[in-house]
């Protein structure tokens, strides 16, 4: 079951008073992690942004999911265009206490969502291929198949084709803890070509997580970044399901 109001026991500050305008359902989730050097990270991220660690650590995340239910507020679903698969790779930066997510890249296959989150919200959303599907493997549970590549005009070639799976009883992060880091995000960060920091705020209920397995057959989505991984096996996390509520995004400054 979706659970759309988020307490304020999962936060570090209240919920934006002025409407939300967008709305979204997010399932079958992979959290895919891995450390990375703290100064690789910095020539990438805008100033005046921080990087957010956990333990001295930064971090990197590859997150495929399939988006439903992605609507404006009061306009009602469309499936042809509201339903499709994402690719996200991202890190996690903080700015005046709020601690938030900065991505990479965005790999979607609805070419209008694309191209209204690039010139909306300053996204790095990119046209893709992408197949999500469930293969079932008998008594060990349900695999998600899933195939991206890359077809975004001007932008440099990005694969990944992997299988995941949730192992293990769902459980809520504990505070502080790295799962907690790697998830609990309430806001996002982008920049404009100028350089120009923006902030969205979004809302969603604390994650329910699981463990996961993964079987990883090609990943390039880390290429061209010119970053190092401290670790070779990533740590993994998998979510059902979850809805969350969007606000316009605002300057930082």
């Amino acid at each position: 079951m979706l659970m759309p109001t988020q307490t304020l026991t999962d936060r570090s500050w209240p919920t934006p008073t002025t409407p939300w305008v967008m709305k979204m359902n997010w399932h079958d989730l992979l959290f895919m992690h891995y450390r990375v050097p703290i100064e690789q990270l910095r020539r990438l991220i805008p100033a005046p942004l921080e990087i957010d660690t956990h333990d001295g650590a930064a971090w990197i995340g590859i997150v495929p999911f399939r988006m439903t239910g992605v609507a404006p507020r009061f306009i009602p679903p469309i499936p042809w265009l509201s339903n499709f698969p994402e690719l996200n790779v991202r890190t996690y930066v903080t700015l005046n206490g709020k601690p938030g997510v900065y991505f990479f890249s965005l790999d979607a296959t609805n070419p209008l969502a694309v191209r209204f989150a690039r010139r909306t919200f300053h996204l790095k959303y990119m046209d893709a291929n992408i197949s999500f599907d469930h293969k079932n493997q008998s008594c060990d549970g349900t695999w998600i198949k899933y195939k991206s590549t890359r077809t975004h005009k001007g932008e440099p070639p990005a694969n990944l084709n992997c299988e995941y799976r949730p192992i293990g009883t769902s459980y809520r992060a504990t505070p502080n803890s790295l799962e907690h880091f790697l998830t609990a995000r309430y806001c996002l960060y982008s920049a404009n070509s100028a350089g120009k920091v923006f902030r969205g705020e979004i809302n969603h209920a604390p994650w329910d997580i699981q463990q996961a397995q993964v079987i990883v057959h090609e990943n390039s989505m880390l290429n061209g970044l010119g970053i190092d991984l401290i670790d070779e096996a990533p740590t993994l996390h998998y979510a059902r399901q979850i809805a969350a509520k969007a606000w316009p995004i605002t300057t930082t400054g």
